[in-house]
């Protein structure tokens, strides 16, 4: 199974990078250019454990749905999601926050399997685990942004 391991460095508190990364509206931010949006669920708003949400997105020319579920949270500094249905055979992807100095480091560890056996094997060493990893790194770069530009009011509800 793939495994992909993003760090991340925000100046910011540790508290608002969680928040951001649970965010459901700050997903669909960063995910726009996918058309992804949340449909089922927890819709909108700071996902919480044991809540789940069905995003629909346009991933490679087809309308797809994946649905997953907060399993593991220790408010600010982790929580885990993990798939409930949609084309990954499985998925967890795990958010870990710490002070690092004077700026919070986010980590990301993002595993998936891929269906279909040997195909889906290789479909993660042609094209699928560089199109996921970049995937994350916007997404990180997106709360990065808001976390250090104050835009986090907008999509915490904090203004």
């Amino acid at each position: 199974m793939p495994l992909i391991q993003l760090q991340t460095q925000i100046a910011s508190s540790i508290e608002i990078c969680f928040d951001l990364a649970r965010s459901i509206d700050l997903h669909t931010i960063s995910t726009a250019h996918t058309n992804e949006k949340a449909i089922e669920g927890k819709t909108t708003g700071l996902i919480e454990l044991g809540e789940f949400v069905t995003f629909e997105a346009t991933h490679f020319g087809i309308k797809q749905r994946l649905s997953a579920q907060i399993t593991d949270y220790n408010r600010p500094y982790y929580f885990k999601d993990e798939l409930i249905k949609g084309a990954f055979k499985s998925l967890t992807h795990i958010h870990q926050f710490e002070y690092v100095r004077d700026k919070v480091l986010m980590t990301d560890w993002f595993e998936f399997e891929s269906p279909l056996g040997f195909l889906g094997k290789l479909a993660n060493h042609l094209f699928l685990t560089k199109y996921m990893t970049k995937l994350l790194s916007e997404r990180n770069r997106i709360i990065k942004e808001f976390a250090e530009s104050g835009r986090y009011k907008e999509v915490l509800n904090l203004i």
